[in-house]
């Protein structure tokens, strides 16, 4: 049999890695599948690459352009799945298994495309909050931007997602700006090179923007600096030795940690055994038993039932979890898999004689008796899913502090709901917990209890489980990460995980030199006035700051009830003078939404032009009433381009401007403030 594949390294532009060291075996048969490379890295220059070329690359672009390239790299990735499916087979993962990794990997870039392409400027400054004065004359202003870090982000990921565990970090810093080395657990890395090199072929990746290390890790983080950060994902003890570095301490890099940690399911005291929710339950903790082997950092640990449901709990757990076929994931019966490795057997297996010093086997493993599936299958890594009951969950340690990173769980009884919200927080912080229940009451009492250990909460009930992605299953929209034993980090969370990556500062100056450095307008700030009313600019033409003061308009009473008519809304404020006197504003006053329109009806140009729609208003503030005969007029001033590089349905170019408008009254009074936004077409060329 001729030498199984090298893995390579993709190290400052170039593919590294020719001779043969470590082995690598699948854990399905015990076969020998691919060797990691002899050779040394040289982190100095692969870090000088990232930091130059890769920083160099991605500053030339921006949010929109980096958004754009993760959509890109995602179609990309989804058109080519199949070879990544096969070759996970391999880690011992089904196909099921597998989509969470692939196509769950593919569809956070997307996510992350989409959330850039909606959120974020075009540039590579985010102006986080509105301006705000610092002194009376209106010409001292504070205000925070976010920049991209102008280092490195090392990603040190876990074995259990090769793809999605890169993909996950890399969404966030590659559309932060910000380049990355990965370093995958080494035994799933042949997944994750073939991931990388796909994503290089695609010709999408800008030049040193993604380096990935087979292997070890060297002096490389010894020669990390300031603006440079790690995350982690895996076991809370190797995050705690990573964490204490000399050198990720003296330079207060920072270190972003995602452990294991002992999650939790609670099935509420209100639940009853013949009820929609009970199954949920039931089929809820056996997946997550089973799934990736129990292979998960949110797979569910500790199953928390009342005393009452010990039995039919046991019962309809064992005799769900007998109908898993476990065995050869190249077999479409097998619904479980083999464990990533034979060290991870063994470990798993190690623990597992730990917990049962607390516990009991409900329904459990004997290598000797389980039915494996295909014909090398007893060659390989393989435990069957194993269910046990505390003896005292009450007590110290047991499955409060050990982990088998397998497909084992303990079943915990409680009390009443005050026990088992305590148990919940034994974990000593976890990535996730669920609450299963069909009471609003106990869910309202229970979940801020929870949240203060768990980074998320799941809250599962016949309504919820129609559309539920489930225990398990991170979204890029909501953070990942948890308290103490879970790490203490956060990925994810939409646009929050790119924030990780960037560096905040607070500023302060004048209205003219803030919207200078934020490349937004500034109330306060110098205005751009011409004879070309805003609204006939094309997108390209229009400047920051270019404004327009609108001639004026006073209110009567007959403004009033025809909007009242026409809107159907009678307020008493705006029709009762009795009790519009006996009110605050001591007169009747107009329609919050008529100085809307009739702002509106004073800076619109009505003829055709480049502004296409109108498809909504921010920050609207209601702020000086306006009683009958006051007068109104607007400022209308373009606050901020976004070019997002998109097509109107009839393929025009176009781009989004948002308007900063001021109402004011005769008093030069603020009335109503807001943003508009707007579609404009570009110029055709």
């Amino acid at each position: 049999m001729s030498q199984s594949p090298v893995l390579q390294s993709f190290i400052a532009g170039e593919w590294l890695g020719q001779q043969a060291e470590k082995a690598l075996v699948s854990p399905v048969n015990g076969e020998t599948i691919y060797h990691t490379h002899a050779e040394t890295i040289d982190f100095e220059k692969s870090l000088a690459f990232a930091r130059k070329q890769g920083r160099t690359a991605l500053m030339n672009m921006d949010f929109q352009s980096r958004a754009s390239c993760l959509r890109d790299l995602g179609k990309y990735l989804i058109e080519h799945k199949e070879s990544l499916y096969e070759i996970s087979l391999l880690t011992g993962a089904t196909r099921n298994d597998s989509w969470v990794d692939i196509e769950g990997g593919a569809g956070t870039l997307f996510a992350y495309a989409s959330l850039g392409r909606r959120e974020l400027p075009s540039g590579n400054l985010i102006h986080e909050d509105d301006a705000f004065p610092l002194g009376r004359e209106g010409q001292f202003f504070g205000s925070h931007i976010l920049v991209p870090r102008q280092g490195v982000a090392v990603h040190i990921n876990a074995f259990n997602f090769p793809i999605w565990g890169m993909l996950e970090k890399f969404a966030a810093n590659f559309l932060a700006g910000v380049p990355c080395i990965v370093k995958p657990a080494t035994s799933t890395s042949y997944l994750t090179e073939a991931c990388v090199r796909l994503m290089q072929t695609s010709g999408f990746l800008p030049e040193g923007s993604l380096q990935l290390i087979i292997g070890r890790t060297g002096d490389l983080l010894d020669r990390l600096e300031g603006q440079d950060m790690v995350t982690f994902t895996g076991s809370a003890s190797t995050a705690a030795k990573l964490k204490v570095t000399p050198n990720i301490i003296n330079n207060s890099i920072p270190f972003n940690a995602e452990a294991d940690s002992l999650n939790c399911a609670i099935l509420a005291p209100d639940v009853s055994v013949d009820s929609v929710e009970f199954d949920l339950f039931i089929k809820e903790v056996a997946r997550e038993m089973t799934v990736k082997a129990g292979q998960k950092c949110t797979a569910i640990r500790r199953v928390l039932i009342p005393e009452a449901h010990v039995k039919a709990v046991s019962d309809k757990l064992s005799q769900r979890l007998a109908k898993v076929t476990v065995g050869d994931p190249h077999l479409d019966s097998v619904r479980m898999g083999a464990l990533a490795s034979f060290e991870q057997q063994d470990d798993v297996l190690a623990q597992l004689q730990q917990l049962l010093k607390s516990s009991q086997v409900v329904f459990g493993y004997e290598k000797d008796t389980l039915e494996l599936h295909g014909s090398d299958a007893k060659q390989g890594a393989f435990i069957q899913p194993t269910l046990l009951l505390s003896n005292d969950p009450d007590a110290d340690g047991g499955a409060h502090d050990i982990e088998a990173f397998g497909p084992i769980s303990t079943l915990m009884p409680y009390k009443d709901i005050d026990h088992a919200i305590a148990l919940a927080a034994r974990g000593k912080g976890s990535l996730v917990t669920t609450l299963v229940t069909q009471d609003p009451h106990v869910a309202q009492k229970v979940v801020p209890a929870l949240a203060a250990w768990h980074g998320r909460v799941h809250i599962l009930n016949e309504a919820s489980s129609k559309e539920s992605t489930g225990h398990g299953s991170p979204l890029p929209l909501l953070k990942h990460g948890g308290p103490g034993r879970a790490g203490g980090g956060e990925e994810l969370g939409g646009i929050r995980g790119v924030k990780h990556y960037m560096q905040r500062a607070a500023i302060q100056g004048s209205p003219t030199m803030l919207s200078a450095v934020t490349g937004e307008f500034v109330r306060g700030g110098d205005t751009i006035e011409t004879d070309v009313h805003p609204f006939r600019r094309y997108f390209e033409n229009l400047q920051i700051g270019e404004s327009l003061l609108t001639h004026r308009r006073t209110v009567t009473e007959s403004d009033i009830v025809n909007f009242g008519c026409l809107s159907g809304d009678h307020f008493y404020m705006h029709f009762d003078d009795i009790a519009a006197r006996d009110s605050q504003f001591e007169q009747r006053i107009a329609h919050g939404y008529f100085v809307l329109s009739a702002a509106a009806g004073l800076f619109v140009s009505p003829g055709e032009g480049p502004v296409l729609a109108n498809y909504g208003l921010d920050t609207l503030r209601f702020i000086t009433p306006v009683p009958i005969g006051d007068t109104i007029r607007a400022r209308l001033t373009c606050k901020r381009k976004i070019d997002q590089g998109k097509l109107s349905p009839k393929g025009e170019p176009q781009g989004v401007v948002v308007w900063d408008v001021q109402v004011t009254n005769q008093h030069d009074e603020l009335v109503a403030s807001y943003d508009i936004l707007t579609l404009v077409k570009k110029q055709s060329v």
